[in-house]
């Protein structure tokens, strides 16, 4: 009996625009040949003309500069809301080289407290988180002007200026130094707020001592800014006051009665600050779109 012939293979029909890679037979070591030149792309989708972006990448990057966005406003929203630091006058007690100058009042106060430290030019209480700034001594630092940090040095007891070249300040150069008590100047220069400010002011060779601070509020004479109704007057430095608004009054002149609406300040800001983050959301989104 004849034998029936073997059927032919299977020829591969090929599809109308379809790439067929040449078949390889495996390397030994079952390790598979290296693609021929050319053939590394065959699977790779077709990048898009013109250099456009790929479907979807455009709105991704829209949803990351949303996002960004929004969280920048939130960012903002925490900056504005936070209580600013409290400053430490570390600025301030570097301005001049050196500890406190032997015989300065500076030096003379920081060794009659006990529990005191110096710190640069600074006398600082030791322990004390944040540390309390009780004397600075600017002496002999070629001063001209007051510098712009000595308001970090608001909470000192004691200040000293002598032998400097300095000019007559502004008024409201000491504002804030409400526990200032002993303060040497130079001696072409007055006490800060006058002599009435003062319970006591001496000269000795250049310099001129301000002593115990007087509360501006407690005097007989009129003062040059009274309060208006619903406050009551406070010292805010030598020679200068603040009216504080009595409870539960608030406000421009204290007019408004009753607490301040921090509910409704908080709910405004972030409403606002929530829309402009959409709203940068929105625009940067329409130009990641647009090609």
């Amino acid at each position: 009996m004849a034998s029936r012939p073997s059927p032919p293979p299977p020829v591969p029909v090929r599809r109308p625009g379809q790439v067929t890679a040449p078949r390889h037979p495996p390397a030994p070591g079952g390790t598979r040949p290296p693609a021929p030149p050319g053939s590394a792309g065959l699977c790779a989708p077709p990048s898009p003309p013109g250099g456009a972006l790929a479907p979807g990448g455009g709105a991704g990057r829209g949803r990351g500069a949303g996002l960004g966005g929004a969280m920048g406003g939130f960012a903002l929203l925490l900056l504005l809301l936070l209580p600013p630091r409290a400053a430490g006058g570390a600025a301030v007690c570097g301005l001049c080289p050196g500890p406190p100058r032997k015989g300065s009042i500076v030096a003379q106060f920081c060794a009659s407290q006990a529990g005191t430290e110096s710190e640069g030019r600074c006398c600082r209480e030791r322990g004390a988180r944040p540390e309390r700034l009780l004397g600075l001594d600017l002496s002999n630092c070629s001063l001209r002007s007051l510098p712009p940090g000595l308001a970090e040095a608001a909470a000192a007891i004691v200040l000293d200026l002598t032998e400097n070249p300095l000019t007559d300040p502004p008024s409201g150069s000491f504002l804030g130094f409400t526990l200032l008590q002993q303060l040497a100047v130079p001696l072409p220069l007055e006490c800060p707020g006058g002599s009435s400010a003062w319970e006591e002011v001496t000269t000795s060779g250049s310099s001129r001592l301000c002593q115990g601070q007087r509360n501006p509020c407690n005097g007989s004479g009129e003062l040059a800014w009274p309060c208006p109704e619903n406050a009551a007057c406070a010292p805010d430095g030598p020679g200068l006051i603040q009216c504080l608004c009595d409870s539960p009054f608030h406000g421009y002149k204290c007019l408004r009665e009753g607490t301040f609406p921090v509910l409704l300040f908080c709910g405004v800001l972030g409403a606002i600050t929530l829309s402009l983050s959409l709203l940068l959301w929105g625009t940067q989104r329409r130009k990641a779109k647009t090609p």
